[in-house]
Order: structure tokens, then C-alpha cells, then sequence
């Protein structure tokens, strides 16, 4: 991270001061802004609740007493538990808009990313349900840039039908200028499309059976082209190959100018081509095939389609499986309705900090060396490792 947008543990302080606290004043022994930098930094080092949270802090006394307020020690678990239940999610996760934008900045600059692939995507807490009060299982629909390794927002609801008045909610909620914004076939809505490109960002939609005219009209139109051999010279090709897991997987991509008879191309605000992907995977002797396709505001320019499809689906590698087998997610019993939800976003948040500390070690031995050393800590907290 280079040093004009590094933060240090005063800066982490004061994107917190202006929180609402939403307790009550009397025996309120310890300040909000204290408990809240302790719930993230037990979260750093491997927590996965207030009890988590409450026995790293009682360990890490010496730590936390030098360097944050803590008039009356250390905080115990019910602190964390009521403070982490009474915040609103949504007034909780605008403490974190402007660390995640000096964040964002500085992975653009390493990475030399122009253009960011931001993936909208949702995951379900299967454990988080409480059938005695009706609460269905967590839904959060979140925002992650796969290049940059960073959880930009989040919005939750209870189903993943509910997606389609979550993403809305969810755009409004980051800075989408100049990045290409990608969605599975549910969010390929109309308004969705529209609400993209006055952002000032290109959209990469998934068009399946929502969308069944569509689909078929997308289909048919390359499939004119495949028969005469891409004759026309509208179409451009790009394939790749990779071998993991004992697969081997070849993937073509197409991508051609949205012809003006496609099926409502008028009504896709900023629609310019559309895209089709033909993933063949070979494993143990046998052949399977799936087909995608897509409609899109980008210009033409096969690799830069390519390079949104696969950051889409990195989001699968690179969040929602780190979140389920290294912070255990799935296995979360915590049932309040805002504590789910508010841990939920922690464990993004935190994530996006380790995947900015620059050591190759993986997301589960960062967040063990955050437990075992203070300045590793600190290093993943503020942005400080060279």
C-alpha cells in the first residue's frame, strides 16, 4: 500500500467517532468506538462471535490497554454481544466506506487495474436460521472486486429471491465509476442496467431463463454466425486452458456488437454487445459442457469480456470459499437479526484487509499470525507492511 493512503490505528479510531451509539447512558462503562475496533481486530485474528471476541481481548489486555480507551479494562462478552445486536447494519458498514476507498485506490495503483471487476454476488449463512422466531437464514448480497481482493459493501435479506431489491440497495451503496460491474441471470433486470451506466460503470449481465426471449435470441444470433464460419468478421474469439484438480478446462469466449433486432435492445440502457462462453471441462474421461451467455455495455474487445467473466466467478475461490472453510461462516449459530448481519459484514471486511497485507501466506496462517503477534496485527489493521 503506498504510504499517502496508509492509515494508522488513530485513523481506524476516527472512522468511528461519528457512530451512533445506540445504547443506553446509564452503566455504560466502555466508549462504542473502543468496542468496535476490538470486535474488528478479535474478528483479524481468527473470532467468530462475541465470546471469540471477549477471550482474544482478555489475552491481548496489555495490547488494548495502550492503545485504545478503555476507562474500565476489558470489555466482556455481553458488550460485544449487545453493542454488535443494537448497531444498525447500515450505519455500521458507512463507518468503513471511506478506509475501503483509500484501500481501493491503493490496490488500483499496485495492480495497474484501469478498469476494476466488481462482482455482485450472494451467499447464504445456512446455520443462521431460528425456526421458533421465524428467521430464515442469512442472504447477503455483496459487492467483491476479485482483482483487488476487496468487500466493497453488503446488503442482506433472508431469501435469495430478495436479490433483485437487494443489488439496487447495494449499487447505492459504492462508488461504481469507471469499473465493470458483473451479475448472475437474477439481477439482469432493466432498471439494474440503467441504475449501472448512471453510475458512470459498464455491466456484464448473465441471461438465462429469466430472460428466456433474450436467451434464445442471443443464442440464435451466434448461431448464424458459427454456420457460416464467422464470414461477417463481427465476432471475436479468445480461448483459454487450465488444468487443476484433475480437470482440465478450455474455455472460449465470444463476444460480437449487439445486433439492433435483439429482442428489447433498446430497453437495456447502454447496451452495446453481447457474449457467449462455451466452457468444455474433461475430467476422468468424460466430457461436460455448459454454455453461458450475456449482455454487455463494454465496446468490443474479447479479453477485457473474458477478464469480467472470470472475475466473476473468481468470487466464488476467492470470498465465498475462504468465508465458508477458513472463517467457518456456514457453521455460525448467531440468530439476532443485526449481529448476524453486522458479523457477516466484519468477516468481509476483514478479509479484504488480509488480502492486502503483502505476505504470500495463506488467508488462514494471516489470520493465525494476527492471534500470535501483535505487530502482525497491526501491520494488517493499518496498512503499515512493507
Amino acid at each position: 500500500m503506498s504510504k499517502d493512503v496508509r492509515v494508522t490505528l488513530e485513523d481506524v479510531i476516527t472512522h468511528f467517532e461519528d457512530l451512533e451509539d445506540p445504547r443506553s447512558s446509564i452503566n455504560q462503562r466502555h466508549p462504542l468506538v473502543s468496542v468496535v475496533v476490538i470486535a474488528v481486530m478479535g474478528v483479524l485474528a481468527g473470532a467468530s462471535g462475541p465470546t471469540g471476541i471477549a477471550e482474544w481481548a482478555r489475552m491481548k489486555k496489555d495490547l488494548l490497554l495502550g492503545t485504545l480507551e478503555l476507562p474500565n479494562g476489558i470489555p466482556a462478552k455481553d458488550v460485544f454481544r449487545r453493542v454488535l445486536a443494537a448497531l444498525r447494519p447500515d450505519a455500521f458498514q458507512s463507518c468503513f466506506v471511506s478506509w475501503l476507498e483509500s484501500l481501493r485506490q491503493a490496490a488500483c495503483e499496485e495492480g495497474a487495474v484501469s478498469q476494476p471487476v466488481f462482482a455482485v454476488d450472494g451467499k447464504t449463512n445456512r446455520r443462521s436460521h431460528d425456526r421458533k422466531r421465524g428467521l430464515g437464514a442469512l442472504h447477503a448480497v455483496s459487492l467483491w472486486a476479485s482483482e483487488l481482493g476487496l468487500s466493497l459493501g453488503q446488503v442482506a435479506s433472508e431469501e435469495k429471491t430478495n436479490e433483485i431489491t437487494a443489488i439496487p440497495e447495494l449499487l447505492r451503496l459504492v462508488d461504481l465509476q469507471g469499473a465493470i460491474i458483473t451479475i448472475d441471470a437474477m439481477g439482469t433486470q432493466k432498471a439494474i442496467a440503467k441504475q449501472i451506466v448512471e453510475g458512470g460503470a459498464d455491466y456484464v449481465l448473465a441471461v438465462k431463463g429469466n430472460q428466456e426471449s433474450l436467451e434464445t435470441a442471443i443464442a440464435d444470433t451466434f448461431l448464424a454466425e458459427t454456420e457460416d464460419d464467422f464470414a461477417s468478421g463481427k465476432v471475436r474469439k479468445h480461448e483459454t486452458t487450465e488444468t487443476a484438480h484433475g480437470r482440465t478446462t478450455t474455455r472460449t469466449y465470444y463476444q460480437m456488437p449487439a445486433p439492433r433486432s435483439l429482442v428489447d435492445s433498446a430497453a437495456w440502457a447502454g447496451l452495446r454487445t453481447i457474449g457467449m462462453v462455451i466452457a468444455v471441462c474433461l475430467r476422468d474421461g468424460k466430457e461436460t459442457v455448459e454454455i453461458r451467455r450475456y449482455i454487455s455495455s463494454l465496446g468490443m474487445g474479447v479479453q477485457r469480456f473474458a477478464r469480467a467473466v472470470r472475475g466473476h466467478w473468481g468470487v466464488e475461490n476467492s470470498c465465498h470459499w475462504i468465508l465458508d472453510v477458513v472463517y467457518r461462516e456456514d457453521d455460525s449459530r448467531i440468530r439476532d437479526q443485526r449481529a448476524r448481519e453486522n458479523f457477516a459484514w466484519l468477516d468481509r471486511f476483514t478479509l479484504s484487509l488480509l488480502k492486502q497485507h503483502p505476505s504470500k501466506d495463506s488467508i488462514a496462517m494471516k489470520r493465525r499470525s494476527c492471534g500470535w503477534s501483535n505487530d502482525f496485527l497491526m501491520e494488517v489493521l493499518t496498512g503499515t507492511a512493507t
